[in-house]
Order: C-alpha cells, then sequence, then structure tokens
C-alpha cells in the first residue's frame, strides 16, 4: 500500500473526528540501531514526564510477533504495538491509525515512537507528517541513540548496509546520544564524534552511558524554536548533567573515560540552539487562496525543501484538493473528507527557514482576502 493510499484510508473511512476537540500533541521519534539503548531511554522519558504530571503514550514497532521491549513499559503508560514489521515499510499506514486512536481514546500530551532498530527515520517523519494534516499532532524532533562503540568498529572494518542505515538514522537526528561512550577510550570517542559531526553538523551531541540524559534536553525541543544562526558544536556530557547518574551501574568500563572534559553545561539562553535541519512545518489557512497563486508559490520553493503535502480550498474552484510535492514535481487530487478536516499544509526539508515559508503563505491569504472585497 502506498503512503497515499494509507493516508486516504485514514482520511476518508475514520476521519469523523474535530481536530479543535483535542489538543495539539507532541511526538518524539526515536531512533537508533537495534542494541542502541532505545527502550533505556525510553523508560528514563517516561517516568520523567510522568513524575512531572504529564500522560505520555508510546507506540513501539517491532520487527517479530511479541512486543518484548514492551514489557519494559508500565502498565498504565498507553501504549500501541505495531508489530511483524517495520513502519517504514510493511507497516505503513498502521502507524497513523495508532496516532488517531491514542489520540482520540487516551488523549496523552506526549507521544514516542520507538521504531524497529532497522527502520530509516526519514520515511516515519513522512508518516507522521502525514497524520498532522488531519490529527492533532505535531513532530517535534527526532532522537537517534547510536552505540558508539558498534560505529566505530563499523567504520573501520565494513561499510556495509548496516554502516548505511546508521548514516541515516544519524543524519535524521535532532538530538544525538553516543551511548556506551563509556566503553571507549578518549582517542576512539573523538573519532565518532568527528564521524557523526561529518554527517550531521547540526544536530545536538551528547556522551551518555545507559542513554543517561538530563531530561531538560528533550523538554527544550518541545519548545517552540527559532531559527537560530548559531551553530556551535560544543559536546554537552549528558551523563554529567543527570543528577542521579550515581545510581545505575556503570558497564565494564575502560580507563581514561571521556566524563571530565570541559565544555559548557550552561542552559541559559544563548546555548539554547534550534538544530531544525530536518525540520516540518505545518501551516493552518484562515481562508481560501489561488491555485495558480499557489502553485507558483510551491514551484519556487528552496530546494532545501524536498516534500510538502497538505489539504486546501482553493477561492477559484469549489472542490478541496489533497496536494503532494516530491522532488520539484507537484500533484493535486480532487478529495472529498469527511469531518472536520482544516485547510493545512506540511513543509519537509533540511534547515530552510520557517518564517521564509510562513510568510510567503500569509501573503497569498492577504491577497486572496483582498482580492474578495
Amino acid at each position: 500500500m502506498s503512503r497515499l493510499e494509507a493516508f486516504a484510508i485514514i482520511l476518508l473511512d475514520g476521519g469523523r473526528m474535530s481536530m479543535a476537540a483535542y489538543k495539539r500533541v507532541t511526538v518524539y521519534v526515536l531512533s537508533g540501531f537495534l542494541g542502541s539503548g532505545k527502550t533505556t531511554l525510553l523508560t528514563k522519558a517516561i517516568d520523567h514526564f510522568t513524575e512531572a504530571g504529564r500522560k505520555p503514550a508510546v507506540i513501539m514497532n517491532e520487527i517479530g510477533e511479541v512486543n518484548l521491549d514492551g514489557q519494559l513499559i508500565a502498565n498504565e503508560v498507553p501504549m500501541s504495538e505495531l508489530l511483524g514489521g517495520c513502519i517504514c515499510c510493511s507497516s505503513r499506514g498502521d502507524l497513523a491509525t495508532a496516532l488517531k486512536e491514542l489520540v482520540t481514546e487516551e488523549q496523552p500530551d506526549l507521544i514516542f515512537i520507538e521504531s524497529t532498530g532497522i527502520a530509516n527515520p526519514m520515511e516515519i517523519i513522512d508518516e507522521v507528517t502525514d497524520a498532522s494534516l488531519i490529527l492533532p499532532v505535531e513532530l517535534k524532533a527526532v532522537i537517534t541513540v547510536v552505540d558508539a562503540p558498534q560505529l566505530l568498529e563499523l567504520s573501520r572494518t565494513s561499510r556495509g548496509k548496516t554502516y548505511r542505515l546508521m548514516q541515516e538514522q544519524i543524519r535524521c537526528a535532532n538530538l544525538l546520544l553516543l551511548n556506551k561512550s563509556d566503553l571507549l577510550q578518549e582517542a576512539a570517542l573523538q573519532e565518532v564524534d568527528v564521524l557523526v559531526r561529518e554527517w550531521n553538523p547540526y544536530a545536538s551531541v551528547h556522551y551518555t552511558v545507559f542513554s543517561q540524559i538530563d531530561m531538560r534536553l528533550i523538554e527544550m525541543l518541545e519548545e517552540e524554536r527559532g531559527q537560530s544562526t548559531d551553530r556551535d558544536h560544543d559536546v554537552h556530557h549528558a551523563t554529567h548533567l543527570s543528577e542521579d547518574h550515581e545510581d545505575h551501574e556503570p558497564h565494564e568500563s575502560r580507563d581514561n573515560l571521556p566524563h571530565d572534559h570541559d565544555h559548557d553545561h550552561t542552559y541559559d539562553n544563548h546555548h539554547h540552539h534550534s538544530h531544525n535541519h530536518v525540520m516540518a512545518y505545518t501551516h493552518f489557512f484562515e481562508r481560501a487562496v489561488d491555485s495558480n497563486a499557489f502553485e507558483e508559490f510551491v514551484s519556487k520553493l528552496p530546494q532545501e525543501v524536498y516534500r510538502a503535502k497538505g489539504i486546501l480550498s482553493f477561492s477559484d474552484t469549489s472542490s478541496r484538493f489533497l496536494f503532494q510535492y516530491a522532488y520539484r514535481e507537484m500533484d493535486f487530487v480532487k478529495i472529498n473528507p469527511k469531518g472536520d478536516v482544516p485547510d493545512v499544509a506540511v513543509f519537509i526539508g533540511e534547515n530552510f527557514s520557517k518564517d521564509a515559508v510562513r510568510t510567503e503563505l500569509l501573503k497569498l491569504e492577504s491577497l486572496s482576502e483582498i482580492a474578495a472585497k
């Protein structure tokens, strides 16, 4: 089933919900290769947000038919299981359904999607932004947990499919955790650090043990982030920030553990970077726009915007349209959505200006308002 077909099924068959009736739910994608420490991070994040009085929910994707990692999640945490396939291929379409069920039935404050270790995050980003067209969900960030020793070994000995997949998982991240860092000596850890920064110079990078981080790092991702030109790449050692790190038994360590470097650990506004290189901007239209003007706008999107989609009403036609844009090509399909589905468009890309896109769309809306008078 194609993504467009899966999206249409959810829109037409299950779209009888009002987005205004539900609060917008933050979504995080947890990525990382098999055994990197994603579930360990997930359980810590769930504990943190639950203690803070917020209601987390989980979508757990497993290749096998049994959700073993899900056994580590507390029973009171709402969880949807996608088993027997990867979100980005055989389970495509199931993710949007799971999101809808959690939002409507559980009404959580935030949702963590833990993908399989072999999933490509870009496919998941596309699925979540598809769902955001009809559901009150908003993708805030991709958090990738990297098995630092494994990546180092692969970079030195083999550059096959696993290596390329890890590269994609790192490239898509807004927050990168170099996990099991205590198993590498200083020179080796720096070798891994250089490698991930080459692949992703914008993400915030942190050395971790047992995926232990200061949860403020995730909370900051949830805040609305402006366009920052400050791209310093200081390493923040999340294990140093954590107050309860000593409560966790460390891995069997080697000499020269990299936990005492002189890096800046402050969290004032000067050091809050957006790291928005892989990003999605969602625009809700206040009024219909001219179809020709909109097509011209899409044709002039910067090359950093490589995907866009939406549901639109146009001022010069009575039909509503589902539009798709990819690889500089656009397509419009007439659609008759059921329920309260707003006019909305999502733009996905790398390191583009959300403000510039928003400004141009507001201009289109203003021109339509003037023409209607």
